[in-house]
């Protein structure tokens, strides 16, 4: 299982370089071999799975939460992943044909490849926190997908982003619950744990929190309007997403929580409304469309209504139709979506209203819709007859509420009713009448081929039955686990559901033959838009945003200011009136901190009186380096040292800053003076109490004491702050670097880059008040200075594990040493591409991570390197270097946009 989540994640990586080499669109063959093979090793399994054995495979992820790396194939993953994994190959060897040369094959092949194994990994995993990284995967995935259509897959695709991303958002709060009710974030542990789940008044808020994220997923009314829009994405991802991936996570999901809900009626009653709702109206609004793709998409929310309905009945019989109802859909949508894409190619029209007579010249494609057709009316002998009449079957089943299957069966008919007629409607439409474009002809057998064989596979598998009621029994043995399923019979004799499916057929032939009066009476019907409902939802929140962040665009620093400090200030208010009975301060330990306050106090009041602008950054400069030595003097020289560090960039920072301030600064006047000064009077009191009572009044933490006692035997190093940082809470450090990289190549990506350019034109000595004798002692220092920073800034990285130092700080030394090569030359050194930078710091930091989980170590375990750590090169070196670059990265960014900004022409300068 592993090795087929690998293979297909490197497949995807490799789909761009793949695309490049020359094979271009043809490359979907190559992966079509891939999906198959994959496949086969899913496959290799089956037999031991329809033996009643399960494959499992775990390794440590976040041993502290209790969470693995954990996967699972039993019957129901085993049923969810050969089906991803088979229509994957089609809609793989169907690309070729459908896509361009001018289409970016890499990204199409990569993103649909990416798709897939975030599909897969979903339905193998065996831990609710590993389901849910992959269930956020496929949204993800599908986003970027709809993407690939352009500006007019913009509103679609923030839809569907929005209304998926919040199912996510609700599963992981139910994930969190199940945690703490069960203790375990094991499925099958909280699977076996039904009666505590049950008997917990957090039960109620668990299932509303799964279904709607399963609603979300798999387009349910009200949230339905999603998929819809989502088929201005291309042909093959659009099959893709309607017959395997996408959708399909909701019922998944909803299938494997059923043996926690199951019976439950208020469970039963959710889904089954819902369900029945969404099948009736998609199938009302498909036979509204006159766009094949269309019809096909509200089709989906349709098909997918009955099978959530079907889970919601909950019987062995509800639960195996919807199971095998998932493979015939997967089938018949996946063969009328590619071949909607062949006429769409062939005949330049996906609307009905302007094909006729293709049978004539495409007979071949006419019978494979045909066919695919069939089966989603449920006609014999296709394998959506069998599926749709065990659906039926279990409807009739619902017994949540008196006369609850009597009602239910009866929407369910309605349903199928207008799906025969839309079904009818998408054969006729499209080759029925007379041929109004004779000069067409049928594809080539390579372009119709993958949906030919979904098509054929649904038509041998209606009568061939007994070829799925193995794998299909044994998935509904771990849904209904206890209750042995029968077996699925093509005809088993006249009776309740045979009545159902003519009642069905017939009604919608009636509709479809008197297609021309419905469509009149259609037409008639307002309908509303829960597209345009949700945009304008959405453009409220955005302008209420607008108006509530006002104040921090307006252009005095006041209005920003205001609404925090005055936070501050009812914070503290709150604080005086709430605390009570607080520990003894403890008193200071030496005069000397005493002396540090009392010269912070007169920094502060210098920097307020100032009304040179020199004297005032130099009066806060003496601040910082005072806030330095009260450091020193606690016991934290690298907290000291990353001040002093960052007073020197802020040095650097204000020496471009000052270039566009006047030499003095402005005397504040106005009504708006006193208050000003009252309310930093407030802040600084409030902030001052805080202090007083919030710090000094306890000993060591239980905390502090641990990493104290424990740093040097489980890491290896002696200094405490470094070791928290690289190996107690690597994933936290790295995801801070991160965030700082993302910064940094935001700025990049938005304002453009001057770094590293050698073109760019130094600024003229005139114009920044320097003389030309200034400007050479400033580029024969830098000659100096750069590489001795770098020595500097080598050495703190070196033993940053052991002594004061590390890789931030090391950062810091570096973007010193850059900044002032900056100041000097008037652009950054060459080694300082923050792009490069941040890039190599992102792989050196998770190739340390991920050599630590191949050595069978926990993710960011700290290892020793063979031969290395006599010298004390180890992986804490190895993660804090990745640091480094991520970090520096960052600041030569920032370092870069603040250059660019100060050589705007003067006319452009906004002064204070």
């Amino acid at each position: 299982m592993l090795l087929a989540l690998s293979a297909l994640t490197v497949l995807a990586v490799l789909a761009p370089l793949l695309a490049r080499l020359g094979l271009g669109r043809e490359l979907g063959y190559v992966f079509a071999a891939g999906f198959a093979g994959v496949a086969i090793l899913i496959a290799f399994h089956v037999p031991q799975i329809l033996d009643g054995g399960t494959v499992e495979t775990s390794m440590d992820w976040l041993p502290s939460l209790g969470v693995s790396f954990a996967l699972r194939l039993n019957g129901l993953s085993s049923l969810f992943a050969l089906m991803v994994l088979g229509v994957g190959a089609l809609i793989m060897a169907y690309c070729p044909r459908y896509l361009s040369s001018h289409d970016p094959h890499g990204a199409i092949y990569g993103l649909l490849t990416l798709f897939a194994a975030a599909m897969l990994g979903l339905v193998l995993a065996a831990d609710v926190v590993l389901l849910f990284v992959f269930w956020e995967a496929t949204t993800y995935c599908s986003f970027l997908l709809l993407g690939l259509a352009g500006g007019r897959a913009t509103r679609p695709a923030r839809r569907a982003l929005l209304i998926t991303a919040a199912g996510g958002l609700a599963l992981l709060v139910a994930v969190v619950l199940l945690t703490v009710v069960t203790g375990s974030t094991a499925i099958s542990d909280i699977l076996a744990d039904r009666e505590v789940i049950l008997a917990s008044p957090l039960a109620l808020p668990i299932g509303a929190l799964i279904a709607f994220a399963a609603f979300t997923k798999s387009a349910q009314v009200p949230l339905h309007f999603w998929l819809p829009g989502a088929m201005v994405a291309m042909t093959p991802v659009s099959a893709f997403l309607h017959a395997a991936t996408m959708v399909k996570a909701g019922v998944y999901l909803l299938m494997l929580v059923s043996p926690i809900f199951s019976g439950v009626p208020a469970w039963s009653a959710l889904l089954v409304s819902i369900g029945l709702t969404s099948a009736l109206w998609g199938a009302f609004m498909a036979l509204r469309q006159h766009d094949l793709k269309a019809i096909l998409a509200h089709s989906t929310v349709s098909q997918l209504g009955l099978l959530v309905a079907a889970i919601g009945v909950g019987t062995p019989i509800a639960l195996a139709a919807a199971m095998l109802h998932t493979i015939a859909h997967a089938l018949f949508k996946a063969t009328l979506f590619m071949l909607v894409g062949i006429i769409d190619k062939e005949a330049g029209s996906r609307d009905i209203r302007e094909l006729s007579g293709l049978w004539r010249v495409m007979p071949v494609t006419a019978t494979m819709t045909a066919l695919a057709g069939l089966s989603m009316a449920g006609i014999v002998p296709m394998l959506g007859f069998v599926s749709k009449e065990y659906l039926f079957q279990g409807i009739f089943q619902a017994d949540f509420a008196p006369a609850a299957g009597l009602v239910a069966g009866s929407i369910a008919v309605a349903a199928s009713a207008l799906t025969t007629a839309y079904g009818l409607r998408i054969v006729y439409g499209a080759f029925g009448g007379s041929t109004h474009q004779p000069g067409l002809y049928e594809p080539s057998p390579a372009f119709l081929a993958p949906a030919a064989i979904a098509a054929l596979a649904g038509l041998v598998l209606g009568a061939g039955i007994d070829l799925l009621n193995p794998l299909v029994a044994r998935a509904g043995a771990d849904v209904v686990p206890g209750e042995p399923l029968g077996a699925f019979q093509f005809w088993h004799g006249l009776s309740p559901e045979i009545v159902m499916s003519v009642i069905a057929f017939s009604s919608g032939l009636m509709l479809f033959l008197r297609r021309h009066q419905v469509d009149r009476l259609l037409d008639r019907v307002v309908v509303p838009d829960a597209g345009a409902a949700f945009d304008r939802a959405h453009a409220g929140l955005i302008a209420f945003g607008y108006r509530v962040g006002q104040p921090d665009r307006a252009g005095g620093t006041m209005s920003h200011l205001v609404r925090p400090l005055g936070g501050v200030v009812f914070l503290a208010a709150v604080g005086f009136v709430t605390l009570r009975n607080l520990p003894p301060v403890r008193p200071a330990d030496t005069v000397g901190d005493w002396v540090v306050v009392g010269l912070f106090a007169l920094g502060v009041a210098a920097a307020v009186v100032a009304r040179d602008t020199l004297a005032a950054v130099a009066a806060l400069g003496f601040v910082g380096l005072l806030m330095a030595a009260l450091f020193v003097t606690a016991g934290a020289p690298d907290v000291a040292l990353t001040l002093v560090l960052v007073e020197v960039l802020t040095a650097v920072v204000v020496v471009w800053v000052l270039r566009r301030l006047p030499a003095r600064l402005p005397t504040g006047d106005g009504p708006r003076l006193p208050w000003s000064v009252l309310l930093a009077l407030a802040c600084g009191l409030a902030a001052a109490s805080a202090t007083y009572a919030l710090t000094g009044r306890r000993g060591p933490s239980t905390a502090s004491s641990f990493f104290l006692d424990n740093a040097e035997a489980a890491t290896g190093g002696t200094n405490v702050v470094n070791t928290i940082l690289v190996d107690f809470r690597a994933m936290d450090t790295l995801g801070e670097a991160v965030v700082l990289g993302a910064v940094a190549l935001g700025l990049l990506a938005l304002l453009g880059s001057t770094a590293a350019d050698d073109h760019t034109p130094e600024p003229p000595a005139d114009a920044d008040h320097l003389s030309a004798a200034a400007s050479v002692f400033l580029q024969v220092s830098a000659r100096l200075v750069v590489p001795g920073a770098a020595l500097v800034a080598a050495y703190l990285l070196y033993v940053g594990h052991d002594a004061p130092g590390g890789g931030f700080i090391a950062a810091l030394v570096a973007g010193a040493a850059a900044a002032t090569h900056q100041i000097a030359h008037g652009r950054l050194p060459r080694w300082s591409r923050p792009e490069l930078l941040v890039g190599s710091g992102i792989l050196v930091s998770l190739g340390t991570g991920l050599l630590a989980s191949a050595k069978g170590e926990a993710v960011l375990a700290p290892f020793k390197l063979p031969g290395l750590d006599a010298v004390g090169v180890g992986s804490a070196l190895l993660f804090d270097i990745g640091v480094m670059l991520m970090v520096l990265g960052m600041l030569t960014a920032a370092l870069d946009r603040f250059a660019a900004r100060t050589h705007r022409p003067e006319s452009s300068r906004v002064h204070p």
